[in-house]
């Protein structure tokens, strides 16, 4: 709220700054002279840099406020440090407190009145404006002066928008006129096409979401793809130069192809037939089932099968065995024992021991090694004797 201050204090303190000015101050201009009625900074004001694109007719000893509350008053406008923009340095009454990220606004009291400069509390407020902190550009902004707006309106009215607008009703007519059937149904068409676009906003979401993703992804990965496609460029020139032998291999392949389709053409019959040949040994082959598998695992395992590993302690088997070769001895352990593992023969009345007689025939003569007849002794003897016997 602006105070009222009798045109007689306004005239004193224009003198005392003038005689100041005499007495050996330095007197800006009209500028440096305290206007009535300004914000009162308080004993303890602290200053703000803003960076503006544009200030327009802001001057110094303009107002600062805050939800229209005047709270400061601009102390200087000048260049900015690139020399593009405007740099302006507000006062604001040291009482006020404002957030870091505040913003700020160049704004006008009415459509013809002063401009001031509004600070903005943002929705999330951090931290605390200090003594010497900047705005930067992008937190500022300025409202279109009423010059602008009239101009480009003078714009629309003097051969713009509004002058085409009949002629843009007569083209729309001619268009329309006759065709409202067809008009009807392609904003049936298109009612349908924006209903099924709205209910798979979803996948279109997901799907631009993975379109985000691959391109992260191959943003991330741009130096290996540019080394493929500068490798690329090689690899086609060698392609270039071995179209000849490509053709001719391609060329060749199918020569080949009918050369193979033609053989198992002609051999249809002959193949079928070896199937059908086949299918016997193979059933028989499915038939014996864990059989044959087993088979081979004990062979390749005898004389120790896989279930005689459970019995052997560390890496070796004991085993004691007395191997008696003198078939004598074999088949004088096979009398006594009364037991027989050869078969019965004719005329020998077996060779179950005992008395002779069927059933009961005597051992096999043993050799006597004498040398004599072949065959009654030795080993030749007993081949005799099993084979003439049995009347061989």
């Amino acid at each position: 709220m602006r105070r009222r201050v009798p045109a007689l204090a306004v005239l004193a303190v224009a003198a005392a700054t003038v005689l100041g000015g005499c007495s050996g101050g330095e007197f800006g201009g009209v500028y440096d002279l305290p206007l009535p009625g300004g914000a009162d900074l308080g004993d303890h004001p602290y200053e703000v840099h803003v960076e503006f694109k544009d200030v327009l007719d802001l001057v110094p000893q303009a107002g600062v406020k805050v939800n229209d509350v005047a709270v400061g008053k601009v102390a200087k406008v000048g260049l900015g440090p690139d020399g593009w923009t405007a740099d302006v340095t507000v006062e604001v009454n040291g009482d006020v407190k404002l957030p870091a990220n505040a913003s700020a606004q160049l704004r006008q009291s009415s459509l013809l009145g002063e401009k001031y400069v509004e600070l903005v509390s943002p929705n999330n407020p951090a931290g605390r404006l200090a003594n010497g902190a900047t705005i930067p550009l992008d937190r500022t902004n300025r409202n279109p002066e009423v010059e602008e707006v009239f101009g480009a309106l003078s714009l629309l009215l003097n051969g713009g928008g509004i002058g085409q607008i009949q002629d843009i009703s007569k083209q729309l007519n001619s268009a329309l006129s006759g065709n409202e059937p067809q008009i009807r149904q392609l904003l049936t068409n298109l009612n349908t096409l924006v209903s099924n676009l709205d209910a798979h906003r979803g996948d279109i979401t997901q799907a631009l979401d993975g379109l985000n993703r691959l391109s992260g992804t191959l943003n991330t990965q741009r130096d290996e793809l540019a080394g493929a496609i500068d490798n690329l460029g090689p690899g086609l020139a060698v392609l270039t130069q071995q179209r000849d032998q490509l053709v001719t291999m391609l060329n060749s392949l199918s020569a080949l192809s009918g050369v193979a389709v033609d053989t198992v053409n002609k051999s249809q019959a002959d193949l079928i037939a070896d199937l059908k040949d086949l299918q016997p040994t193979l059933t028989q082959l499915a038939a014996t089932g864990q059989n044959l598998p087993k088979s081979l695992q004990l062979l390749l395992t005898f004389p120790f099968p896989d279930s005689t590993v459970a019995g052997v302690k560390g890496d070796y088997t004991n085993l004691f065995a007395d191997l008696d070769l003198n078939l004598g001895d074999v088949v004088s352990n096979l009398g006594r024992s009364r037991q027989s593992i050869l078969p019965q023969l004719p005329g020998l009345g077996g060779l179950t021991g005992g008395t002779s007689g069927p059933g009961n025939g005597v051992p096999l003569p043993l050799p006597t090694g004498s040398g004599g007849n072949t065959s009654s002794g030795g080993l030749g003897g007993l081949l005799g004797g099993l084979l003439g016997g049995g009347g061989h």
